[in-house]
């Protein structure tokens, strides 16, 4: 079986700090607020995406089966190592020698499982005794770049 998402490790050395500054108060989607202009504070996404530094990490998602869900191809996530998958978490999975992103879902017995797609154009794949399966993290957070520049 070969699958379509690759995740690219990007190492996540949490002993730094880069406080960026951050507009507290929120931004407006609708009429910009006067003021705005007085509410920066600071922000260290080390700290504000990473919960367990020693057991996460950063990936480059390189494929589209997430798509409908707006995990896209290009996007850097945040993989927590250490969190237990529930039935419907975004998951970093090893299977049958291949990584793959996917929905992890639960069988309504509780017996098997399925990694879900979000794009039509890719079919589920169940989960059996049969496989060699481990979920190595939990998706947390997902990094888009919007700008095209």
């Amino acid at each position: 079986m070969k699958f379509e998402v690759t995740l690219h490790t990007i190492d996540s050395d949490n002993s730094s700090s880069v406080n960026i500054p951050l507009a507290d108060g929120g931004i407006k989607a609708g009429f910009p607020s006067p003021a705005q202009d007085e509410a920066l504070d600071v922000i260290d996404l080390n700290r504000e995406l990473v919960r367990h530094p020693e057991a996460t990490f950063y990936a480059r998602v390189d494929g589209n089966s997430l798509q409908n869900a707006g995990i896209c191809d290009g996007d850097l996530v945040v993989i927590d190592k250490s969190l237990q998958a529930r039935d419907g978490d975004f998951v970093a999975a090893f299977i049958d020698g291949e990584f793959t992103l996917k929905q992890f879902k639960l069988d309504d017995d509780g017996r098997g499982a399925w990694l879900m797609p979000a794009n039509d154009q890719y079919a589920p794949i169940r989960v059996t005794s049969d496989n060699q399966f481990v979920v190595w993290g939990v998706l947390t957070y997902t990094i888009k770049k919007l700008c095209k520049r």
